[in-house]
């Protein structure tokens, strides 16, 4: 225990003993403190007293008068604290008892110091919460990224900043439901749990009920259920929600992340790439009242409509291959193998047909030089088990969408022809069966449904992550998730802590 500690709890026991609740069940807030500060001239001019909440940041004592900085949710405003004006008896309490980051309710007038300082004179104090450890000294940043994401809580009291981005992050998915609902689409919810894991290629986290002795997986996407809402009769629905994928850690990718899906009956690729547009743009001006933004020295324009290019065209005019080596598997690689990492190598090797070589290429590539917005589409049939083919049968009507070298959203012509869905699902179980940890799993129920008919369908997928990564200048995805997945801490490690 460290001797802050020890003094605080040295006060919190003195607390008690006076009879003093140093944790009470509410306080009487009448004003948040930004409703103060814009009110100001109104209500110093009236001199109706008011009382705020919140965290004390700062105490300075100046022979009768302390100066103290408390903090709400909304924003921070200086208290001031005369020893004739509340009785020596209250200006002793405080500065016995009180700490920087204990929370207090003070009432009071508010009044300019002579300095123009806004701030309230405070008449009445009370003890909301006694803390028993201080905050952080000193906050450095990125050399602290792991105690940061480890303990949030802490991140957000002293990094504005921080706080600041996920209040962004709130408004951009409440601007996502309002460009939506305006639009009569529906949102729903479906299941998290499912027995078969599929809308993607990922390896799924697995868990077992055993209620129902059966095994069960996380969802690595809700796509499969959507559309199955399609045939039930819904046109617009879409569904904003969590996803997990059993795959590596970096600064594009969580685990655990936010999924925005949608499916529109009776629209098509074309629909949704508009639609994509839409959205980024909307979300863009009403969170940020811009469609410009900067990540380093690079500025963004989110506005419609963004660049567009065929899979096929981006790898030779961006990848450097030409559309001719596509004719041949095996000289397709021996043009490629040069052109990629060496430990990218042996997955080429693995690979079996041109379209996932092709598709391979892109994401090697092609990718990373991506970084003002653009819309990559007619993606090859390999690789895309559930995109309707496009008139060039090598490929889908799928676009992916790109910016900053990160893909932000994949969308395609849903496949509604169950004879041809039902071959997919033969060639995804061969690619299982070759080594493909993350083929598409097949879902027969799934392939009864459209059986019963499904009508021609667009479906839209945006990571909500990354996109807001891209709106607040985020470089990692943790520092867009409030509680990113961590690897949990050894014995050894907590016990070093004191836990």
């Amino acid at each position: 225990m460290i001797p802050e500690e020890i003094s605080r709890r040295e006060r919190l026991t003195a607390l008690r003993e006076k009879g003093i609740d140093p944790y009470p069940s509410s306080a009487q807030r009448t004003h948040l403190i930004d409703e103060v500060l814009i009110r100001f001239d109104d209500l110093e001019a009236s001199q109706e007293p008011i009382t705020i909440c919140g965290r004390v940041r700062t105490i300075r004592k100046h022979g009768g008068v302390s100066f103290i900085v408390l903090e709400d949710g909304s924003g921070q405003m200086q208290a001031v604290l005369h020893r004739d004006a509340i009785g020596p008896a209250e200006y002793t309490f405080f500065h016995d008892h009180a700490d920087v980051a204990d929370f207090f309710e003070f009432s009071g007038p508010v009044f300019r110091t002579k300095k123009g300082e806004r701030s309230i004179n405070i008449k009445k104090l009370s003890l909301l919460t006694k803390t028993i450890l201080p905050l952080p000294e000193k906050w450095h940043g990125l050399s602290d990224t792991e105690i940061r994401f480890r303990k949030r809580y802490l991140d957000l009291i002293m990094n504005k900043e921080v706080r600041n981005r996920m209040l962004t992050r709130t408004k951009i998915i409440s601007a996502i439901r309002e460009f939506l609902n305006a639009r009569d689409f529906i949102e729903v919810e479906t299941p998290t749990l499912q027995p078969i894991y599929g809308g993607g290629f990922a390896r799924p986290f697995k868990t077992h009920h055993y209620a129902l002795d059966a095994d069960f997986y996380l969802r690595i996407s809700d796509e499969m259920y959507l559309k199955r809402l399609l045939v039930g009769g819904f046109e617009k629905v879409y569904e904003i929600t969590k996803v997990f994928r059993n795959e590596g850690i970096d600064r594009d990718h969580n685990p655990e992340f936010t999924m925005f899906e949608a499916q529109i009956a009776y629209q098509n690729y074309e629909f949704g790439m508009n639609l994509f547009e839409e959205i980024f743009e909307y979300v863009a001006r009403e969170v940020l009242g811009t469609t410009e933004v900067t990540n380093g020295a690079i500025t963004i324009d989110l506005k419609s409509p963004w660049k567009r290019m065929r899979l096929i065209d981006a790898v030779e005019s961006i990848g450097g291959v030409d559309q001719l080596v596509w004719s041949y598997l095996k000289i397709a690689k021996k043009i490629i193998k040069p052109l990629i990492k060496e430990s990218k190598r042996d997955e080429l090797d693995a690979i079996q047909t041109i379209g996932e070589a092709m598709a391979f290429s892109f994401e090697e590539l092609v990718e990373r030089k991506l970084v003002q917005p653009i819309l990559i589409y007619d993606y090859p049939v390999e690789v895309s088990p559930l995109a309707k083919k496009a008139s060039d049968p090598r490929f889908t009507e799928r676009f992916e969408a790109f910016v900053l070298g990160v893909e932000i959203g994949n969308n395609y012509s849903e496949l509604n022809d169950p004879i041809d869905l039902e071959q997919r699902f033969i060639e995804e179980k061969k690619r299982k069966e070759a080594g493909f940890e993350e083929a598409h799993e097949p879902d027969y129920d799934y392939l009864e449904a459209i059986k019963h008919g499904m009508p021609p369908s667009c479906g839209l997928g945006v990571g909500v992550d990354r996109m807001v990564m891209l709106m607040t200048g985020a470089r990692n995805i943790k520092e867009v998730i409030l509680f990113p997945t961590l690897k949990p801490k050894s014995e050894k490690e907590k016990g070093e802590e004191g836990i």
